[in-house]
């Protein structure tokens, strides 16, 4: 089917299930771009706020279902395997054209085996990070989807290289933002002057991220200002929730009242078009802070058994999508023991001691944005369709 048509078929039943918010904005975006080839789009699973403005029911909340770690998961693991039984009861009960499972791996690979086998096509949206770690789940992988759609171009070679059907589809937030970002209106538009050196702290958005690297991020900003005190901060906080455990931290912290800091509702973007450096957490946001086109220090920190077993299992030198897709360090990764506040704060302090740094990234994440804009919705309804038509 070609995009932009309407389908014969009336109706279109979609099962899904998105994790956390960046599956929420891929979710949404596949919907919008199906909703404009079928009459009617039955959307059913867990979905977060942006799928369900466009009609997606969310059979539990989508929060229950961001836990972060090896470790940690295990502590909630009765409650996820009871909503994972239940979604595969009501699934295979009212069968589906089709399900997607957007990211979260770990839940939904299972759930995808076990649909798959009952007979309901099953496409999983966003790679698991089997090229870089545990690659024997590509086994699991190939019993559980019918077809894999991946963001980034190594992914699909992988898939390809062991015969699982794939779509490179290219990742929607390098289509939705523009490859020239207006620096001074951003700034104006948060309250900055143009000349202002603003960096952006993005601590991550999980409750576990925060409670690790929300005070982190806050000395590191607190070191770099009694050194440049040019600096100006702005803080996006992800959720309501993520804005009171900030507060909670920043309340707590010793000389922090020093800081000229501003803490946003959300705003993430806006943040980051207004920043000219950003200290921020290992994730998605690296990949929308490198198409915003900004130098930036990544940092991460995970429980310590967690991070005794993740390290040894990786199969990749990098950690940030950036350095992933250049296969090479574009940008400092600062992990675990090796993140501290001073550590942090000189690598973030090196883009405004020499600009040409900042310039040469610059250059660099404009040609990864541009691979990157391939209209990934429509790329991935086109595969959604194909499937279903097959």
């Amino acid at each position: 089917m070609s995009e932009g048509d309407v389908s014969e078929r009336e109706v279109l039943r979609i099962g899904i299930l998105a994790g956390e918010a960046s599956g929420d904005i891929l979710g949404a975006g596949l919907i919008a771009a199906l909703q404009k080839r079928f009459r009617t789009v039955e959307i059913t699973g867990i979905a977060g706020p942006r799928m369900q403005a466009l009609g997606a029911e969310s059979l539990f909340p989508m929060e229950r279902l961001s836990v972060m770690g090896l470790v940690e998961p295990l502590k909630r693991l009765p409650e996820l395997l009871k909503i994972r039984r239940s979604l595969r009861q009501h699934f295979i009960a009212n069968p589906p054209d089709l399900f997607v499972g957007i990211d979260s791996p770990d839940f939904n690979l299972g759930l995808e085996e076990s649909l798959r086998a009952a007979g309901i096509p099953t496409v999983h949206y966003v790679s698991p990070s089997v090229w870089a770690w545990r690659q024997g789940r590509i086994k699991k992988i190939a019993r559980a989807v019918d077809h894999m759609l991946t963001l980034l171009p190594f992914e699909a070679e992988f898939y390809r290289e062991h015969k699982v059907p794939v779509t490179f589809v290219g990742h929607p937030l390098a289509d939705e933002i523009p490859l020239e970002v207006d620096v001074p209106a951003a700034k104006a538009a948060l309250g900055f002057e143009a000349e202002d050196e603003v960096v952006a702290l993005l601590p991550g958005s999980r409750g576990g991220e925060v409670r690790l690297l929300g005070p982190l991020f806050l000395q590191a900003a607190l070191w770099c200002s009694q050194r440049r005190r040019s600096l100006r901060f702005v803080l996006p906080a992800a959720s309501p929730e993520r804005k009171a455990q900030l507060e909670q931290q920043i309340a707590s912290m010793p000389g922090i009242e020093a800081l000229p800091l501003t803490i946003l509702d959300g705003q993430s973007q806006q943040a980051l078009a207004a920043a000219d450096a950003v200290l921020i957490a290992s994730g998605t946001a690296t990949l929308e802070t490198m198409l915003m086109n900004k130098p930036m220090v990544v940092a991460y920190k995970m429980a310590s058994l967690s991070y005794a077993i993740f390290s040894r299992m990786l199969h990749t030198p990098w950690v940030s999508l950036p350095n992933l897709l250049a296969q090479r360090e574009l940008v400092p990764e600062i992990l675990q023991d090796d993140a501290t506040p001073e550590a942090l704060g000189a690598a973030i302090l090196n883009y405004f001691e020499d600009p040409l740094l900042g310039d040469r990234l610059r250059r660099e994440f404009s040609e990864l944005h541009q691979e990157l804009r391939r209209d990934a919705s429509e790329k991935a309804a086109d595969a959604v369709c194909n499937l279903i038509d097959q």
